[in-house]
């Protein structure tokens, strides 16, 4: 018999990887990385907010992104600023990577060590 390449799990019973961002938090850098870099942009939440030992502590973000960004400085800056505002006035970072990236030991960190909001 032939298995299913694919098999869904029904929302309901998905639950996020520990993180120390609540839904509301998270839903709003989601829609705004997808309003600013664009629906295709891969959003990864990164350093001590994944610590649940810790407390406080900016929110390190990379965005992963399958094509060229234009000013991609410009964009990180951009995201971070909007983020910060909408989160009452937390501080973030933000990395991006686009195709045209050289990947250094941090955007390598990000991604391994990192979870998909």
């Amino acid at each position: 018999m032939d298995r299913p390449l694919l098999s869904f799990v029904p929302a309901s019973s998905l639950q996020w990887p520990e993180m120390r961002l609540s839904d509301e938090q998270r839903a709003i850098i989601k829609s705004l990385a997808e309003q600013v870099v664009g629906s295709d942009a891969r959003v990864v939440l990164f350093g001590s907010r994944l610590d649940d030992g810790k407390r406080g502590g900016d929110i390190d973000l990379l965005i992963d992104v399958p094509r060229r960004v234009d000013s991609r400085v410009l964009t990180e800056a951009r995201l971070a600023a909007r983020v910060e505002r909408a989160l009452g006035g937390r501080r973030v970072d933000v990395l991006l990577i686009d195709t045209g990236t050289t990947l250094q030991p941090v955007h390598h960190a990000a991604r391994t060590r990192g979870v998909a909001i």
